[in-house]
């Protein structure tokens, strides 16, 4: 996230000596792009590279079973608990991977992403999201972003659910809601005001054996650490974990029916998530506020319905998510259209994920697939 941030101790220059009585805290740069890119400075208790022992490496499993190109209902409210390392995969590309993940217990290692830029969505439950950076509180309907790099796992007060977007490029706030400073402008939906970032908890000084989880290009590798890895007594630059709720997300809206772009909230390199929010329907007198039919020709949709009302939709179930493949026409279910007309406003909640290149079928979307939805547009 483009702003500057600064928490506890740092010394007034980089890369310069800051004490602890007569020892010296370690610096590490945390950057992107080499060199080249935002970073932050981190300044550590201990040597943050005291690996003790290394684990098995356990290869990550994506099978594509896509068997009919055809659009799809995947059921997701009642999938099993997993981990960080044990999600549902349900559909991937090159760029991103979508999952959705239960969690009954606190993580009990922690967590790195080496490859991929991390968002959640919280559909329910609560607890802290607890970082080398320090700690951010979550509840229902919170973005949680975490840039690849940071070490995190996550503390439950109550079973929580999420929808999880891996992304191989950085997840951003769009390019088209900020100046040239990276500010976000007046007219943007949401602003700085509006994310919560870390608060830096003291430093733990901790020998022992700290197991942490790397997701790598060859899956995930275990190291065991000399010391705990939430050592820092300072952080400050551009780079941290942020929450952007979805409640904070202010609807734009217009006399005739706006497209999705309005909706969008993020961007990466190759993908956008919109937030549907209740929000006030058009206003013309003629407007018709359900979306018109259309055929995305250059992206797949995905929807995820998190709460609400969804006027366009009929037999579609809070947590279910629907996949609209590029060059298919989809639109409201029959009735829905017409149905709309008069209608003055929408209390729905809803993430949409547009993919630029085509999506694979996770083989454990299977057993949640509803084979009827691509008929449901049959009077």
């Amino acid at each position: 996230m483009p702003f500057y941030k600064s928490e506890g101790k740092v010394p007034k220059k980089r890369h310069t000596t800051m004490f602890n009585g007569k020892k010296l805290y370690y610096e590490e740069l945390i950057s992107r792009n080499g060199f080249s890119s935002i970073y932050t400075n981190v300044y550590h208790l201990n040597r943050p590279t005291q690996i003790t022992k290394i684990g098995k490496l356990e290869p990550i499993i994506l099978r594509d079973s896509t068997k009919k190109y055809r659009a799809r209902h995947i059921k997701t409210s009642n999938i099993h608990s997993g981990n960080l390392d044990n999600r549902t995969n349900l559909l991937y590309n090159l760029d991103l991977t979508i999952s959705v993940l239960k969690l009954d217990n606190s993580c009990s290692f922690f967590f790195k992403n080496g490859i991929e830029d991390e968002l959640f969505y919280v559909q329910y439950g609560s607890g802290s999201l607890s970082t080398n950076f320090g700690d951010l509180s979550f509840k229902p309907g919170d973005y949680i972003i975490i840039p690849r790099g940071i070490i995190f796992k996550f503390i439950i007060s109550e079973s929580i659910k999420l929808l999880s977007v891996q992304s191989k490029d950085p997840i951003e706030t769009p390019n088209k809601y900020k100046n040239n400073q990276g500010q976000l402008l007046e007219h943007s939906p949401y602003c700085e005001r509006d994310i919560r970032v870390p608060k830096l908890n003291d430093p733990i000084d901790e020998k022992g054996d700290f197991l942490i989880k790397v997701k790598t290009n060859k899956g995930f590798q275990t190291f065991h650490y000399a010391t705990h890895p939430f050592d820092l007594v300072g952080w400050d630059g551009y780079y941290f974990p942020w929450i952007l709720s979805i409640h904070d997300f202010e609807p734009i809206v217009g006399s005739i029916h706006q497209p999705p772009p309005v909706h969008q909230t993020f961007q990466s390199k190759n993908f956008v998530i919109c937030s549907f929010v209740p929000r006030p329907f058009d206003f013309h007198p003629n407007s018709i506020p359900a979306p018109y039919p259309h055929s995305n020709l250059d992206s797949d949709e995905v929807i995820y319905y998190s709460k609400g009302d969804f006027m366009s939709r009929k037999g579609i179930d809070t947590e279910s998510i629907t996949l609209h493949p590029m060059g298919i026409p989809h639109g409201p279910q029959p009735g829905k259209y017409q149905s709309s007309v008069g209608k003055k406003h929408t209390d729905e909640l809803a993430v949409m994920i547009d993919t630029f290149k085509s999506l694979n079928i996770a083989y454990q979307s299977s057993e949640l697939d509803d084979p009827s939805y691509p008929l449901s547009w049959i009077n």
